[in-house]
């Protein structure tokens, strides 16, 4: 019940609801004589209100305007805290955690509030006091679960923990889960941090940004902060000095967005940030929040978006960290067939409790409100949605079903409250089933996010990539098939850090053969992704061919750009990919069939696939050609829409990127003329010479002689038809996705 709803309330229900809401009035500042007197104040607040109510039709807004100060000044912590119990407070941050004060008489110290609803008691411990456990005792806050204190003798930097003597009569040194700033492991103690920290200079870029859904090039680059680059020692590098890197690379090689694997503060490097013990502190490895703010804020003025990985599903046992937090299951789940995953060694957060859906929530909304971050990749949602997922026994629902009823709300609930507040935030999903309308709207029956991870089509394509020439021509469908649920969800293209550990090789070593066929097929395989409908993601050291897996523990292979075939390779990348933000046909369409065009798909035994992607005019064309075996094919006929002429436009087999330069036709030239005649549907075609082993871009880049009413009327029926390709594949799409489900969830099993 927000204030102004009180004073709502007070002036329209009468007396007895003024008694009640005297009975939440509090002041919660002790340090003033005014909490001595509080029932001879709200005495005469009551009194006030009734002469108020008599005389409300004359002096209404007046009244209003200061009922909303009063309410404000002496009852506002407690509507906060009644939000936070009920699950509606969504910036508990403000609440609950440490904070500086500075009292009228001068005083100045910390403020800690910290909610532990089973606590026998609760004191705060640290540098302030010599880690004195009955030095400063923290109160109730009636009957919230919340315990507060001021400790005048506290200063930034201070180091911090709550003891906390749990309802099981153990005592737990607890690091405050909505602390600012965490000390680095292997120390894990609090530190007390005044967060008005910086001035950003951002805003520019925040009045600019487009909302998530509106059609854009995305090409995201996935990165771990801790082993992109490091000092020649191997030290971490500070937020500041890689922003200035990272910026340069960005801009260079034409990525429009980062997405960071998880900056808040987790004790152990082995677990990629995905173990978090802190939730509202990015991590001390790499500097202060000031530091992190600066970061994105560079990143912003450069036009470049900030993406976080974020992990609502699960935090780790760490005894500091949330488990049994007041010496029960406080934030997790009690039954370990629902609250555990054994193989991951974590507890579940229990998303039937009002307070911890507070504490998540307000979490996302935190890392968008104070860190000004774009979007959010919400990490093992399927592990979310399945009470059965990854276990044997496990605890059904109230229908006797699998779904976890109260996960789907809480995602249901954070996707909302952010669309409605923050419409440019990226909400995304990592999920691995066939689960419907992931990125549907909450009202259509869906989840709520703007986009998932496609891990469908990451599965099948580096199966097929992974499979030797020879045996190409047996999984021929396996490249096609994506298309069957291409736009049945807004879908991110991901080739991400999941694909290159635990033994699977990194991506260049996947591909089959010695190494120019690797770097060749690696370039087809890219140009592919860039050319698919759907936004793009790559994991840091893709771009230009590391051999080895990606190690968390130190920094890429950044030597490998000695060498000509892994420089070549990145400025292939950086080539295709401002071709990507610069070609409209890419990105304009992906959402539906009006985007793309197969042109054909059926010549399985020279593994040739052909298609077209579409922009928002009849010359806004693409034309794709794929040829997945390292054997040229001479003379081939691709069928086109128009006459003119047309043009090689990207080539993976030029020499340029390290390709063999294979000539594509006899003069050596890159333009061909559209002839006419019936071939493939069409009334033209082109006849080129396809490189082996390359992925080819052709655009008309001339016009012929105008086309005649034959020409439109085939143009016009071929979108009829298109329509009709579309009905069926959508209808397909559910079956589609389920036969995907087996290998996806393996994958995500595999990868956790």
């Amino acid at each position: 019940m927000t204030r102004f709803r009180v004073t709502w309330l007070l002036l329209t229900k009468g007396r007895h609801l003024l008694n009640s809401a005297s009975e939440k009035c509090i002041f919660f500042n002790k340090k003033t004589d005014y909490y001595k007197r509080s029932r001879e104040i709200c005495s005469f607040f009551l009194f006030l209100c009734s002469c108020l109510i008599r005389t409300y039709s004359i002096i209404s807004s007046r009244i209003e305007n200061r009922l909303a100060i009063l309410l404000l000044e002496h009852g506002g912590y407690m509507d906060q805290a009644y939000l936070f119990n009920t699950g509606n407070d969504y910036h508990s941050y403000n609440l609950l955690g440490s904070r500086p004060y500075i009292h009228e008489d001068g005083e100045q110290g910390f403020h800690f509030a910290v909610w532990a609803p089973h606590a026998r008691s609760v004191n705060v411990i640290g540098d302030f006091n010599d880690w004195n456990g009955e030095a400063d005792p923290m109160k109730p806050f009636r009957e919230t679960g919340i315990w507060v204190c001021d400790v005048p003798d506290a200063v930034q930097w201070d180091r911090y923990k709550y003891k906390i003597l749990g309802a099981d009569g153990r005592t737990y040194d607890k690091i405050d889960p909505f602390a600012r700033h965490c000390e680095t492991r292997p120390n894990n103690a609090s530190i007390l941090y005044d967060f008005n920290d910086y001035e950003w200079q951002d805003a520019d870029y925040r009045e600019n940004c487009p909302d998530a859904l509106d059609p854009r090039p995305i090409n995201i680059y996935e990165l771990h902060l801790g082993s992109w680059r490091r000092f020649a020692d191997g030290n971490f590098m500070n937020y500041r000095l890689i922003a200035e890197d990272l910026v340069d690379y960005c801009l260079t090689m034409g990525y429009t967005h980062v997405e960071l694997m998880p900056v808040m503060e987790h004790p152990l490097d082995d677990s990629w940030g995905y173990q978090i013990t802190a939730y509202y502190a990015v991590t001390s490895r790499f500097g202060t929040p000031a530091d992190f703010k600066y970061m994105v804020d560079l990143l912003h003025r450069n036009g470049i978006a900030v993406i976080l990985d974020w992990v609502p599903a699960h935090f780790p046992k760490n005894l500091e960290g949330l488990i049994r937090f007041d010496g029960t299951p406080c934030f997790e789940y009690g039954d370990p067939r629902i609250g555990e995953h054994r193989e991951w060694g974590t507890y579940v957060f229990n998303y039937e409790k009002a307070e911890v859906r507070s504490f998540l929530i307000s979490n996302a909304v935190f890392w968008i409100d104070e860190f000004h971050v774009d979007g959010i990749r919400v990490d093992a949602v399927s592990s979310m949605l399945y009470r059965n997922y990854g276990r044997t026994e496990f605890l059904p629902n109230i229908n006797g079903g699998t779904e976890n009823i109260e996960a789907i709300s809480f995602l249901q609930d954070l996707n909302e409250i952010v669309r409605e507040n923050y419409p440019h935030v990226m909400m995304i999903a990592e999920e691995s089933t066939a689960w419907p309308k992931v990125s549907c709207p909450v009202a259509d029956g869906g989840l709520g996010f703007t986009h998932k991870w496609n891990m469908g089509w990451m599965h099948d394509t580096l199966d097929y990539f992974e499979t030797d020439y020879y045996a190409r021509v047996w999984h021929h469908d396996e490249l096609c098939f994506s298309m069957m649920y291409a736009f049945s969800e807004n879908f991110i293209l991901c080739l991400s850090h999941d694909e290159v550990v635990h033994g699977k090789k990194s991506l260049l070593d996947k591909m089959p053969g010695d190494e120019w066929r690797k770097f060749a097929s690696f370039r087809t395989l890219v140009l592919y992704m860039i050319a698919h409908p759907g936004s793009k993601l790559l994991f840091m050291g893709a771009e230009f061919g590391q051999y080895i897996e990606w190690r968390f523990y130190e920094q890429l292979e950044w030597f490998m750009l000695q060498h000509e075939s892994h420089r070549l390779l990145k400025d292939f990348v950086a080539k295709i990919n401002h071709y990507y933000i610069d070609k409209k046909a890419l990105w304009i369409n992906d959402r539906s069939w009006d985007g793309f065009d197969w042109i054909d798909t059926t010549d399985r035994d020279n593994c040739i696939f052909l298609f077209v992607r579409k922009g928002e005019t009849i010359d806004e064309k693409v034309i794709v050609v794929l040829n997945m075996v390292p054997v040229p094919q001479e003379k081939y006929k691709i069928a086109v829409d128009l006459p003119g002429e047309y043009s090689i436009t990207m080539n993976t087999d030029d020499m340029n990127f390290g390709g063999s330069g294979y000539p594509t036709n006899a003069e050596g030239s890159t333009t061909f003329t559209a002839r006419k005649g019936p071939w493939m549907g069409r009334r033209y075609f082109i006849e080129i010479n396809i490189p082996p082993l390359s992925g080819l871009f052709i655009e008309r880049t001339e016009e012929g002689p105008a086309p005649d009413s034959a020409d439109m009327e085939d143009e016009n029926d071929r979108n009829v038809t298109e329509e009709q390709e579309k009905d069926a594949a959508d209808s397909k799409a559910a079956e589609a996705k389920a036969l995907d489900v087996g290998t996806a969830e393996a994958e995500e099993t595999d990868r956790k």
